[in-house]
């Protein structure tokens, strides 16, 4: 349901509320009205007129709606009805697939199906009271909602009057597991029996289980007349209820393609080699694949499974001789299979991967082998497993995120095109909403942009829905505009566009924060502090064997000079033509951060920001990718960041006198390169190529 807020429009960024400011009516939004005022007659739907199909309005009291709800209460109430049925008195729902993908398919998303947020990142956890009187369609129960500092706005915007938000990493409140099994043991200690946990073992990694069940049994050592069982639930309780509420989104199988080797550089026979001499080694006979895009750079297949990730549904099992792909049949083409056999591949049915590893282990139990499991495997892989295991962080994942020469050339290519498309995009969105008074709005702007983007060669795709936000909606960190309910940009406020595409030669991220008009010194002041610390970042040597959690505060040192923060890490890994959030890397507070030193080759994002909630965000991100400098110390060399990204940065948010001589000559150097890499590619009578001159002339100390 949608839930629409009558406000001042002086204050919004409803048509409106624009027109009332600037008293100026485009040609294109008085053909709007017109439009609208023609569709309006007779469209009448619940006893109210339908304001579909445009993101306008004609009644200036009414602001566009803000965000799209759903009610879960009758949601809930059945899948309280299924757990009753198993015996549970809690059901966890997590965001991922059975691949533990970070972004997964609208059939995997049943996290979102239940709680009503769409954010990428969260779990659910839902409770059945063991006391409550009443038949089977009355159930009561808790429900919460946790999520990290990227979502907290969006959840509390999404989440309806029956969840609670556990806001994680924030400081006093407790984890979902802490929070989960406390439930537990009061609901246990409540009605004097045992509480079962439900969980679907293929959408939780074991690494997840080990650690919840390690918090469950410390909370049964607080409460020890509590009694708690873990409990794997292979029917999935949420796919069960689906379609009462909706249709049951389709699962999506795309084209399987092959990579060539000029874009990977390396052909998948000498990969596979490099893999087997790292695992098949003592008592250790094969290794468990199950991360999707480990699967797609190992083999150089790239699929359309899941949106904007070049990926499709696999399972692999290599050994000492053989490498098992478990795919959908039918979904290779008849010269992959040829290609794939060549270099010892053979192809089985996905359904048949769990089956198979169960066959296969008993096998290596007999031999007193071991099988490793990488870390980010699910639970189910450990329960299917006959023999003994070692487990550590997947050498496919580790291999994947260090880069050849020939991948992160592509990423250099890539972010140069990338580039000239937000270059024009930028260009021309400043031209639209200052010169010609038109008012656009978050989806046209994103849709100009990839018209701009399927003009370069090689492109395939975006590699994540873009954030395109005016004014207050930049302060929501993962904000995704909606057809019909986002907002027209309002040129006296910051915009803000995180985008990036998907091309042959690699995938790009970036975000770039502008103003058209004149900004406040409280934006410029904030904007420059953000800047400062992306080109601290950029420009920082570092010993070999640094890890990311040690550098993060090199890019939070301004704004923490003021008091002000982010909510997010800065960094995150990137893939060559794969997912745009790549592990195990990343500068942040974030265990993997930590876990995982950075590494020549590595590909990684900068991108320091802060989000003012209620009025506008700031965010700069770059690419860069890990070299080594040309310093040593005690026989340790020096690593340092190569910034690959090509778009100027915002010139009327910069304040120089807040810059050292240091810094000034930095952006100067980067707006000179743009102009060098990309000038000539442009018309020099068009408004892309006077926009780029004014952009990226020298800033004066």
């Amino acid at each position: 349901m949608s839930r629409v807020a009558r406000a001042q429009c002086a204050n919004c960024t409803c048509s409106p509320g624009l027109l009332s400011r600037t008293n100026k009516k485009s040609v294109s939004f008085a053909k709007r009205i017109n439009l609208n005022r023609l569709n309006s007659s007779g469209s009448i739907k619940d006893g109210q007129q339908s304001r579909k199909g445009s993101v306008f309005t004609l009644d200036p009291s009414l602001c566009l709606p803000e965000t799209k709800e759903v009610n879960t209460t009758q949601r809930l109430e059945r899948l309280r009805q299924e757990m009753k049925k198993q015996d549970l008195g809690i059901y966890i729902v997590p965001s991922e697939d059975q691949h533990q993908s970070e972004y997964t398919s609208a059939y995997d998303q049943k996290r979102s199906f239940i709680s009503g947020f769409s954010g990428s990142a969260g779990i659910a956890t839902i409770t059945r009271d063991l006391n409550s009187v009443g038949g089977d369609d009355f159930t009561q129960g808790s429900a919460a909602l946790s999520t990290d500092g990227r979502y907290f706005t969006q959840a509390l915007d999404e989440l309806d009057f029956n969840w609670i938000l556990l806001k994680q990493g924030a400081k006093g409140e407790p984890t979902w597991e802490e929070w989960t099994a406390q439930q537990a043991s009061q609901l246990s200690l409540d009605s004097g029996s045992k509480v079962k946990i439900g969980i679907d073992p293929k959408l939780w990694s074991y690494k997840q289980y080990q650690k919840f069940k390690g918090i469950v049994d410390k909370q049964l050592e607080k409460t020890p007349k509590a009694q708690i069982e873990i409990t794997p639930v292979t029917d999935n309780l949420v796919n069960k209820i689906w379609e009462e509420f909706e249709t049951l989104p389709p699962s999506t199988l795309g084209e399987i393609k092959h990579l060539d080797s000029t874009f990977t550089g390396k052909e998948a026979s000498d990969k596979i080699k490099e893999i087997r001499d790292q695992v098949i080694k003592d008592d250790v006979d094969g290794l468990v694949v199950t991360g999707l895009d480990e699967i797609a750079w190992l083999l150089n297949l790239r699929g359309s499974d899941i949106p904007y990730n070049p990926v499709f549904y696999g399972f692999a099992i290599l050994t000492k001789t053989q490498l098992k792909l478990f795919v959908g049949e039918n979904r290779l083409s008849s010269n992959i299979i040829e290609n794939l056999g060549k270099v010892g591949v053979t192809v089985e049915p996905y359904e048949q991967f769990y089956t198979s590893l169960s066959s296969l282990s008993k096998e290596f139990a007999v031999d007193n082998k071991k099988l490793f499991v990488p870390n980010n495997a699910n639970w189910e892989v450990v329960r299917s497993l006959q023999c003994s295991f070692t487990e550590g962080l997947s050498p496919v994942e580790l291999q994947k995120s260090i880069k050849n020469e020939t991948e992160l050339k592509g990423a250099q290519i890539a972010h140069l095109k990338d580039g000239r498309a937000l270059i024009k995009f930028l260009a021309w969105l400043e031209h639209e909403v200052v010169e010609k008074g038109e008012l656009i709005d978050e989806i046209t702007a994103d849709e100009k942009l990839t018209e701009f983007r399927q003009k370069e060669d090689n492109f395939v795709g975006l590699s994540f829905e873009t954030i395109s936000a005016t004014g207050a909606n930049g302060a929501v960190i993962h904000y995704a505009p909606v057809k019909g309910g986002c907002s027209v940009i309002n040129p006296d406020k910051i915009y803000l566009n995180d985008s990036g595409s998907q091309f042959l030669e690699g995938t790009t991220d970036t975000t770039r924060t502008v103003h058209f008009t004149t900004p406040s010194r409280e934006e410029i002041r904030n904007y420059t502090l953000v800047l400062k610390g992306n080109i601290a970042l950029s420009t920082l040597k570092f010993p070999e064997g640094t890890t990311g959690n040690l550098i993060d505060s090199v890019a939070r040192q301004f704004l923490w000079d003021y008091g002000l923060d982010y909510g997010h890490g800065t960094s995150h890994g990137i893939g060559a033509y794969l997912n745009v959030h790549e592990g195990p890397i990343g500068i942040g507070p974030r265990p993997n951060a930590a876990a995982n030193q950075l590494q020549s080759g590595n590909l990684i994002s900068n991108e320091p920001g802060f989000y003012k909630e209620g009025e506008y965000g700031i965010r700069i991100e770059n690419v860069m990718y890990i070299r080594p400098s040309k310093y040593t110390f005690a026989g340790k060399k020096f690593l340092e960041f190569e910034t690959v990204t090509r778009v100027p940065f915002c010139k009327k948010l910069i304040d120089p006198c807040m810059l050292t001589e240091k810094e000034i000559r930095w952006i100067n150097k980067y707006h000179s390169t743009i102009w060098r890499e990309l000038s000539d590619s442009l018309d020099k009578n068009s408004i892309t190529y006077k926009w780029l001159k004014r952009e990226t002339e020298p800033i004066a100390p």
